[in-house]
């Protein structure tokens, strides 16, 4: 048998940055197409909007900084960002929000700070919350399902509305967002938050045609899809499952506390899993090797505290689903989550750390 010797490092990376986001784009696809059926081809309009800008800024600020534009694109870090952004604001937003929000999340959250590796938030989070907080009406103006809705629109319409804000028929993005019954439609997470707050008890707020039982038309099939690509993650190895384990167990452990309490008040944990972006954010936003802890142990307590702050935040908060803003929050205490739990050095007790 011939033997070999190789410098250090012996241990060989299976897959580098590009695999990696490329893998995770893929197992997004299934819940890409779940939006496109139950909400329309402005999810499509979005998706090349948001990467076009994305790559573009990116390139910009490589030629900027001096550095090499094809070992950077081609990491798809970038495509990545752009694509979780995409999917998370509605379908018929206008164009400049979703380029302003590609430009921030490149340019400022991700190069500012050193590009991939150095930024301390998620990108496409960070930006959603700008856009949020800067563009309130445009970011919830979010589209009944199609079962239900009086207008729907074609590709072509769609991407009028986006770039024009009508339909070639005329038709304002007020009027796609009225149902079969004439009333205008929101997310099945503000629909039962408006409910409640107008004295509604949460079975009261199901009455809305928008749901199924507790789970919001399209969404459910959405949230499964995405589940499906997720798991596809876990099973390939490019993610592990603590983050995504930890995050929906600590939402559905944290919702069923109020729930049990007072279930008139409180929505059930069963909704609050399969309604908003839980299930997208534990297996696709939350797990970003970058800005997520990296320890085993930091993992689960990352990923249960953003399943905890997501939960009080949608119950509490100004703002229905809260998926970003808990991220974001965690992700300022990486460095203090990884410092508690790095594994115990061999040899040494925890008395000598």
């Amino acid at each position: 048998m011939k033997l070999s010797l190789r410098s250090s490092p012996h241990q060989h990376v299976r897959r580098d940055t590009g695999a990696v986001m490329r893998l995770v784009c893929y197992a997004a696809l299934p819940g890409i197409a779940a939006q496109v059926v139950f909400f329309g081809w402005g999810v499509i309009v979005q998706l090349i909007l948001a990467i076009t800008t994305a790559i573009l800024a990116e390139a910009a600020v490589l030629l900027l900084r001096k550095k090499s534009l094809e070992r950077t694109l081609s990491d798809y870090s970038a495509l990545l960002t752009a694509l979780l952004l995409a999917i998370s604001i509605p379908p018929l937003a206008p164009w400049w929000v979703i380029v302003i929000g590609s430009v921030f999340a490149i340019v400022v959250v991700k190069q500012l700070y050193g590009g991939l590796g150095y930024n301390m938030f998620n990108p496409a989070m960070a930006a959603y919350i700008m856009l949020l907080i800067s563009f309130p009406v445009q970011m919830t103006q979010w589209l009944p399902p199609q079962s239900i809705a009086e207008n729907s629109a074609s590709i072509i319409d769609a991407a009028s509305v986006v770039f024009t804000g009508f339909t070639l028929e005329g038709y304002s993005i007020a009027q796609l967002q009225v149902n079969a019954d004439g009333v205008t439609m929101a997310t099945p997470l503000d629909s039962v938050k408006t409910a409640l707050l107008s004295g509604q008890t949460y079975s009261e707020s199901l009455n809305s045609p928008m749901f199924n039982g507790a789970a919001g038309k399209g969404w459910l099939w959405v949230s499964i899809a995405y589940l499906v690509g997720g798991l596809a993650l876990i099973k390939l190895r490019v993610i592990s499952w603590h983050i995504p384990g930890s995050l929906l167990l600590a939402v559905a452990a944290t919702s069923l506390m109020f729930y049990a309490v007072s279930p008139d008040n409180f929505a059930s944990p069963y909704f609050h899993l399969v309604n908003g972006s839980a299930i997208i954010g534990a297996f696709f936003i939350a797990t970003d090797p970058v800005s997520a802890s990296t320890t085993p142990r930091g993992r689960m307590v990352f990923g249960a505290l953003i399943g905890f702050w997501i939960v009080i935040i949608r119950l509490f908060g100004n703002y229905p689903d809260a998926v970003a803003f808990a991220v974001v929050i965690m992700n300022m205490a990486v460095p203090l989550i990884d410092y508690y739990t790095q594994p115990r050095t061999y040899g040494h007790s925890r008395r000598s750390r």
